[in-house]
């Protein structure tokens, strides 16, 4: 097991919240003002990748596309965005600097505005990279 997957392991034994059969169940379980943030940042993965799929994953909402496109989850202080692995981070290492960050993990305080943007160009990177492993796999 990989340290990315070991990682959302974790996540998924320490959520306490319990289990969600939808994105809009997770949502609905936070107060108002993270809901709007965690809205935001639904609708910004969905401009970025509108054939991608809506699910739970490791107990967290999640996007798929050939696969984990990106997770993201609400925390007491941040939101943690998961892009599936370390290559989208260091891809982005420069734009991402002012924030908390581990090989598969990406803190977007709450007391600061989301980078949209930037969450849609990730989105993006993470779709091509699906794509082409798509692609990949097919020749085989």
């Amino acid at each position: 097991m990989d340290s990315f997957t070991l990682n959302l392991a974790v996540i998924e034994m320490s959520l306490s919240k319990g289990q969600y059969e939808t994105i809009d169940d997770y949502i609905s379980t936070f107060s108002p003002n993270v809901r709007n943030i965690l809205e935001e940042i639904r609708r910004a993965i969905r401009d970025a990748a509108p054939t991608a799929e809506e699910a739970i994953s490791y107990g967290m909402p999640t996007f798929k596309l050939h696969g984990n496109l990106v997770h993201f989850a609400a925390y007491k202080n941040h939101i943690g965005f998961y892009p599936s692995g370390p290559s989208a981070i260091e891809a982005f290492k420069d734009q991402l600097s002012e924030y908390d960050q581990s090989k598969g993990t990406i803190r977007f305080p709450l007391d600061q505005p989301i980078p949209l943007e930037l969450v849609k160009q990730i989105v993006r990177f993470r779709v091509k990279q699906n794509e082409s492993k798509k692609l990949k796999k097919g020749k085989t």
